[in-house]
């Protein structure tokens, strides 16, 4: 017996020993029914006419106090609207029992007669009671039931009307006489669904390829459609009605970050019913097709976003235009400063490749990753009985997001080939272990979908039109599909979607805020899985160090500004015009204009060296003064120009700036510093303060805590 089975039975034995010594308990709170109403009434009866035999009270009164009775009782059931039945016998239970309590007290209420009769009248009350209830109760179902049919038939009209017209529109603009088995209003309340039976051997395509002439013999608004597809058989179609255009208006992506799966299906968008669709991409890729200024690059973010929610999706992102698509989802996490004790924040994808030698190596260890899952994860198939490998948080799908990778495909050019046969090998090879793609393009042209590989794997399709016309070819993009116009979807974010699960149709992507993906990336950090260790394993240092300063170092120039006039001179916040010559520059102003540089750059590669362990930075060269000469000084041409180079850290003494760096290290006390504050204050690279400080340890003038990621240096006075 378990625990919790002893806790049950000690409580049960408890509640019957208290039943034992106190009885049942009465509900003195609820209402009386046929059997405790007539005996409630018996006995009262009983009472009042011992105590009134007893006591010699006039008979009189208890009628009186019956017929006062009865007459409340029908007041208040004419105010019920209760059946006169029920009213009748309400009344006539109050006058009866007053007519034998009169009786009783005038001949004796202790007699077999009087006793007898009491009885019998409590029978008569209580059945009287139950006829009753059950005929208010049927009263009441009959009014809910004819209510309810008032609605029926007043939604039933409605249904019919539509059925009407759309019977007589469809014969009128296709030809085609179907039957209406339904008509089903949409939740939303922007439009409807009609089932209908098609004739003979008539197919819904007949009334798909006039869906535009239906939407206008309609009057539909502008982004409304029509739209035939197949029903629960070959012989019947669903056409969708959409009476309310969705999508011209802009709506955000929504707010519930909530945790999503590969298997369940990641929205990617809404259809002109106001429904989400799902992507199902454990199998299949995806192609998103769409000009500039569509809102291709908002889409793309849509994607990563349903990717970081995903708890078994790692991300990686392809984009060789300075890596924009991916850039958002990672600066969050390299420019996060962790509390104490709080773990750092992961990138919401997890490798960037912003260039076409990162772009290799994270293709050739994506190849690496699947031929090894092949060879690795035989027996887990095997147990499993299946041929697809069996993706989750422990071995996550992997998702090659790469913006207009279909341009990379179809270049000519022989670097982008070599890339673009590695790509097609991932996509032809690798969809059993759980590696799939998501390329991006500007158009539906024949030179992008005139790959027969892009055309097989991406099942997925999305046309971002714009109301753009070039180069989009919804034919192509959507084959079979017929209707389907570009000026149906002229707004920004609209176009058609179409997936295995849902046939190609109208659709609009939600619009998501910057502020929305640093959001989703702090929300999501902990929720990201890790790569197995065969893939890891696999993957090698080009994944292990993907986020090394060296990789990363184009990533920093993020915060790069213009050179601006200084102020004072009448042209504040405009840039700089004609001839730049550095030379011209006031010595002071240029340095302090490099250290601030320096000091940015070197607080965010401390981050990063910080959270990612990365390899240091190999050391600066030191920067060289320039000597003073009047007139025009082009001493910037020449190669030979004198300098005077700061003291070697680590030398006898130091350079100059050690004093004040020890000064600030006593200061900071027991705490000490981190070599990054210690650059920041002293206004030189974070490379030269390390090594100069490691030196001023070697001497004994500092003290170095070792820490991991949180070393500090302290005076000696407070170690």
């Amino acid at each position: 017996m378990t625990i919790t089975e002893a806790t049950m039975t000690k409580q049960n034995s408890s509640k019957k020993q208290a039943e034992a010594v106190s009885g049942p308990v009465w509900d003195w709170a609820a209402g009386h029914g046929p059997v405790t109403g007539a005996l409630s009434a018996t006995t009262g009866a009983f009472a009042v006419a011992t105590t009134g035999a007893a006591s010699g009270m006039p008979p009189g009164w208890a009628l009186a106090v019956g017929t006062a009775g009865a007459i409340g009782h029908t007041a208040a059931g004419i105010r019920l609207r209760n059946a006169g039945r029920t009213i009748a016998a309400r009344a006539a239970s109050w006058l009866v029992g007053a007519g034998w309590t009169t009786w009783a007290m005038t001949n004796g209420p202790l007699t077999w007669a009087a006793l007898g009769s009491l009885a019998t009248i409590g029978v008569g009350i209580g059945a009287a009671t139950r006829s009753t209830n059950l005929y208010e109760e049927a009263r009441e179902e009959e009014a809910l039931a004819a209510e309810q049919r008032q609605i029926d038939e007043a939604l039933s009209a409605e249904r019919r009307e539509i059925a009407a017209e759309w019977i007589d529109r469809i014969q009128r603009v296709c030809g085609v006489t179907v039957r209406v088995l339904a008509v089903e209003r949409w939740e939303a309340g922007t439009g409807f669904t009609i089932d209908a039976e098609l004739p003979g051997a008539t197919t819904y395509e007949r009334i798909a390829a006039h869906s535009a002439a239906l939407s206008a013999d309609a009057h539909l608004p502008h982004g409304c459609t029509a739209t035939a597809h197949p029903g629960i058989h070959q012989g019947r179609t669903l056409i969708e009605v959409a009476t309310v255009n969705v999508l011209e208006t802009e709506t955000t992506y929504p707010a519930d970050y909530a945790p999503l799966s590969l298997h369940t299906g990641i929205p990617w968008g809404y259809r002109s019913n106001a429904e989400q669709i799902q992507t199902y991409l454990r199998e299949q890729c995806a192609l998103v097709v769409g000009p500039t200024g569509s809102g291709k690059t908002n889409m793309v973010h849509v994607i990563l976003a349903g990717f970081a929610r995903a708890v078994d999706v790692l991300t990686f992102v392809i984009d060789l235009n300075a890596g924009s698509a991916g850039l958002s989802w990672v600066l969050p996490a390299l420019q996060h400063q962790p509390a104490e004790g709080e773990r750092p924040m992961r990138p919401g994808v997890d490798w960037l490749a912003g260039t076409v030698d990162e772009a290799h190596r994270m293709l050739d260890a994506v190849l690496r990753i699947g031929h090894q899952r092949k060879i690795s994860y035989q027996g887990l198939m095997a147990r499993e009985d299946t041929d697809l490998l069996p993706i989750g948080p422990k071995i996550p799908q992997i998702m090659l997001v790469i913006d207009e990778g279909a341009e990379i495909l179809t270049s000519t050019d022989k670097p982008m080939k070599k890339l673009a046969a590695k790509i097609l090998e991932v996509i032809r090879m690798l969809r059993a272990m759980g590696i799939r793609t998501v390329l991006t393009a500007l158009g539906s042209t024949g030179s992008v979908l005139g790959n027969l590989m892009i055309r097989r794997e991406a099942k997925v399709r999305v046309a971002l039109t714009g109301g753009e016309k070039e180069g989009m070819d919804l034919g192509k993009l959507f084959p079979g599909s017929r209707g389907l116009k570009v000026d149906q979807a002229p707004y920004k974010g609209a176009g058609f979607m179409g997936t295995p699960e849902s046939p190609a149709g109208l659709f609009k992507c939600w619009r998501i805020l910057p502020s929305q993906i640093r959001e989703i990336v702090a929300a999501t950090s902990e929720r990201h899985p890790t790569l197995d260790s065969v893939s890891a394993e696999a993957a090698g240092e080009d994944y292990a160090r993907r986020w090394s300063r060296d990789r990363i170092a184009w990533m920093h120039d993020t915060d790069r500004t213009p050179l601006t006039p200084a102020a004072g001179d009448g042209t504040e916040g405009e840039p700089r015009q004609g001839l730049n010559l550095a030379a011209l520059r006031e010595p002071h102003t240029e340095q302090a204009d490099r250290s601030e540089a320096d000091r940015l750059v070197d607080a965010l590669m401390g981050e990063i060296d910080e959270q990612f362990g990365t390899i240091p930075e190999p050391r600066p060269e030191q920067e060289r003064e320039r000597p003073e000469r009047p007139g025009l000084n082009l001493s910037a041409l020449r190669e030979d120009r004198p300098s005077a180079p700061e003291p070697e850290p680590g030398g006898e003494g130091g350079p100059e700036w050690l004093a004040d760096a020890i000064a600030a290290i006593h200061d900071a006390g027991a705490a000490g510093m981190k070599p990054s504050a210690v650059a920041d204050h002293v206004g030189r690279s974070r490379q030269a303060v390390r090594e100069t400080l490691k030196a001023a340890a070697a001497r004994g003038e500092l003290v170095y805590r070792d820490n991991g990621p949180h070393s500090v240096y302290v005076h000696p006075d407070h170690a």
